[in-house]
C-alpha cells in the first residue's frame, strides 16, 4: 500500500498535539491541586495566627489590673494585639500577609513572655509583701497585747502600792460607861444607864504611808441608824460623812493608839437597846469598824 507522506505528517502533528494537550491538562490539574492545597494551607495559617492572637488578648483581659507598675504596658500590648487581629481579619490570606503576621506574632510572643514574667515577679513580690504585712500585723497585735498586759500589771502594781501606802486601823474597841458627877467612869451594858463611850483605835505601822497630820473621824450609829452625838458633816467630793468625833493625830509611820471619849447628847438619852456600829474613817476612807450591844 502506498502512504501519502502529507497525510502521514498531519497525523504525526495531530498525535503530537494530543500528547501536548494531555500533558498540559495533567500539568494544569496538578497546578490547580497544588494551588488549592496552598490556599488551604495559607487559610489554616491565617486562622492559626488569628487564634493565637485572640488567645493572647483573652489572657491579657484575665490578668488582674492591680499591677499599677505594668498597667500601661498591659494596655499597650492589648492594643497592639487587637490592631494586628483586626488587620489580619480583613486581609486576604496570601503568602506575604501570612509571613508578615507570623513574624509579628513571634515578636508579640516575645513581648508577652517578658511582660508575663514581670507580672509573675510582681505577683510573687505582692505575696511576699502580704505575708510580711500579716506577720507585721501579728507582731503588732502581740506587742499590743504585751503592752496592755504590762499596763494592766503596772496599774495593778500602782493600785497595790497605793493600797499598801494607806494607813490601817487594826483594832477598834468600844466601851460604854456611866459618867458620874465626879467624872468617874462606871462600865455598863445597860442602855438606860450608859451615857458615854470610850473608843480606842490602833493605827498600824506603815513605812510606805505618808507621815504627818491625819484627820480621823469616828462615827457611831444607833440601832435606828442615827448618828450618836452628831457633831456635823464633812464633804469629800460627792461623799458626805456625818461623824460623832474628830481626832487630828500626827502619824509617824509607827503604831499609834488613840482613845477618845464620846458623850451622848441630851436628845440621845436614854440610849436605845440594841446593836451599835462604830466606824473609823481617815477622811472619806473607812479604816475599820466594830460593834457593841446595849441591853
Amino acid at each position: 500500500m502506498i502512504v501519502n507522506p502529507q497525510i502521514f505528517n498531519y497525523r504525526l502533528i495531530i498525535s503530537s498535539l494530543i500528547v501536548v494537550l494531555i500533558a498540559l491538562g495533567v500539568y494544569s490539574y496538578s497546578s490547580y491541586e497544588d494551588m488549592k492545597s496552598h490556599e488551604v494551607f495559607l487559610k489554616q495559617e491565617k486562622q492559626l495566627i488569628e487564634s493565637e492572637l485572640s488567645a493572647m488578648l483573652e489572657n491579657y483581659e484575665e490578668i488582674s489590673q492591680d499591677y499599677e507598675l505594668v498597667s500601661e504596658e498591659l494596655e499597650a500590648a492589648k492594643k497592639e494585639i487587637q490592631s494586628a487581629l483586626d488587620s489580619l481579619k480583613v486581609l486576604n490570606g496570601n503568602l506575604e500577609v501570612v509571613t508578615k503576621y507570623k513574624a509579628q506574632l513571634r515578636a508579640l510572643k516575645t513581648k508577652n513572655a517578658v511582660l508575663l514574667e514581670t507580672i509573675d515577679s510582681l505577683s510573687f513580690a505582692n505575696e511576699q509583701l502580704l505575708t510580711d504585712k500579716q506577720r507585721a500585723y501579728s507582731s503588732i497585735r502581740q506587742k499590743n497585747r504585751a503592752i496592755t498586759s504590762l499596763e494592766y500589771e503596772k496599774d495593778s502594781l500602782y493600785r497595790t502600792i497605793d493600797k499598801a501606802a494607806l494607813i490601817a486601823a487594826t483594832n477598834v474597841d468600844a466601851k460604854p460607861f456611866k459618867l458620874t458627877r465626879s467624872n468617874k467612869k462606871r462600865p455598863t451594858s445597860k442602855a438606860r444607864r450608859a451615857d458615854a463611850l470610850d473608843i480606842c483605835i490602833t493605827l498600824a505601822e506603815n513605812p510606805l504611808a505618808d507621815s504627818g497630820k491625819k484627820d480621823i473621824y469616828i462615827q457611831i450609829l444607833t440601832p435606828d441608824n442615827n448618828v450618836l452625838s452628831d457633831q456635823g458633816a464633812v464633804t469629800f467630793g460627792e461623799t458626805t460623812l456625818i461623824y460623832s468625833k474628830k481626832e487630828v493625830i500626827n502619824y509617824t509611820n509607827e503604831t499609834i493608839d488613840i482613845c477618845s471619849m464620846i458623850k451622848a447628847d441630851n436628845n440621845d438619852k436614854p440610849l436605845q437597846k440594841g446593836i451599835y456600829y462604830v466606824n473609823v474613817f481617815n477622811d472619806e476612807r473607812m479604816l475599820n469598824s466594830s460593834t457593841f450591844e446595849l441591853n
